[in-house]
């Protein structure tokens, strides 16, 4: 099953709303991520640990990371889901990158920043998924290889992730990256107990 399997007629406003809701959502996860030096899986976690290692924004460089993905996403979930995946990581760069003027965390538990990265990433990703979009990235890579040669989506994106935090492991300290896989368990399992499309009612 895929984004554009359980997406359903929505207004061009409703569209508008919802890739809005789920970047500012995301964008928010990411404010925590990065007040609190943790790192995530995929495309994200890959653009969060550049910024760390060069000082260079997140925004921009999670836009620039996800530039030669749109060419499989069309390919694999036409134009319709790519259109709003590249304004969907467009607003995300955007909405990350003006967040902080407006939006200061001055105490923040790990544990609690982990575990509330995750929910509102997660409910974030969500929204894009019910409005058929998404964040772009390895998951478009992952779908593409299971139409190809069978490899499994999930393996794709599982084995994307351990490259990332082992990654992580050589940039930041230990234990930060431990927090940081407490955050990307809590958004696997948002998406895996909520991401169902029985659950979804046609508008």
């Amino acid at each position: 099953m895929t984004m554009a399997d359980i997406t359903h007629k929505h207004s061009a406003l409703a569209d508008a709303q919802g890739l809005f809701f789920g970047t500012t959502m995301a964008a928010t996860g990411v404010l925590i991520l990065t007040h609190l030096g943790l790192v995530t899986g995929q495309t994200a976690g890959l653009a969060v640990l550049i910024s760390y290692m060069t000082g260079w924004g997140f925004g921009p460089v999670f836009f620039v990371i996800n530039l030669p993905f749109y060419w499989l996403g069309f390919r694999r979930m036409g134009w319709a889901f790519t259109l709003k995946t590249f304004a969907a990581v467009g607003l995300l760069s955007v909405i990350s990158m003006a967040l902080p003027g407006y939006f200061r965390i001055e105490q923040l538990h790990p544990v609690v920043g982990a575990i509330l990265f995750g929910m509102v990433t997660g409910a974030g990703l969500l929204a894009l998924f019910r409005h058929g979009a998404s964040l772009g990235g390895v998951g478009i890579v992952a779908l593409y290889l299971q139409d190809k040669i069978g490899f499994r989506a999930g393996w794709t994106q599982l084995l994307f992730d351990a490259g990332v935090f082992a990654l992580a492991f050589a940039v930041i300290e230990p234990l930060p990256v431990l927090y940081s896989m407490l955050g990307a368990l809590v958004v696997n399992m948002v998406i895996a107990i909520n991401h169902r499309r029985d659950w979804y009612v046609a508008t």
